[in-house]
């Protein structure tokens, strides 16, 4: 458990993306958080919902940790950021520096091809792409030739989503992969 002094210390931390060209859902988060940051995995938080829910909807055949990344891949998921560096809350973010995550983002599916690119979050979705109406669930548009989906932010904080709907989103996506 890190103290409140080492997680100030990792503010703008930045940690290395999971995935590759075998990746056949890059899973593409807001930022790292400070615990991110300080763990060096993604979604390490322990109140974050992510890793519970990719197993519920039956994205990953058990629940994965986040420092697995050898799992994590072996389930054809990859993991990575719109904005790079670690802050305490996404809301210290400004909507050019969300937006500014795009290109960069544009170059690694380009280099790891994914089929889908499922972002976390449909508020930051919103502002990098400038689709104020943009919905949970698959898109129209494509990303570099990639299918786009938007679901819920896994945060223990997205009061918005309990469990049992933050899993029917992602098993959407589930079901979904299957479709050309």
């Amino acid at each position: 458990m890190p103290t409140r002094n080492e997680l100030e210390a990792v503010y703008g931390a930045t940690i290395p993306d999971v995935g590759g060209p075998d990746t056949a859902i890059l899973l593409v988060g807001i930022n790292p958080s400070l615990w991110s940051g300080w763990s060096g995995h993604h979604f390490a938080r322990p109140g974050n919902r992510l890793w519970r829910t990719l197993h519920l909807s039956g994205l990953t055949p058990e629940q994965l940790d986040p420092a697995d990344e050898a799992a994590i891949r072996a389930a054809g998921l990859g993991i990575t950021n719109l904005v790079a560096r670690a802050t305490a809350r996404a809301d210290e973010l400004s909507a050019d520096e969300v937006s500014g995550g795009v290109e960069p983002l544009r170059a690694l599916v380009r280099a790891w091809r994914p089929a889908i690119v499922a972002f976390l979050g449909i508020s930051t979705y919103r502002i990098a792409f400038a689709a104020p109406k943009a919905a949970v669930g698959e898109q129209r548009e494509r990303f570099e030739g990639a299918r786009v989906w938007v679901l819920p932010n896994p945060s223990g904080l997205n009061a918005h989503y309990q469990q049992p709907a933050l899993t029917a989103a992602y098993a959407e996506l589930r079901s979904g992969r299957l479709r050309p």
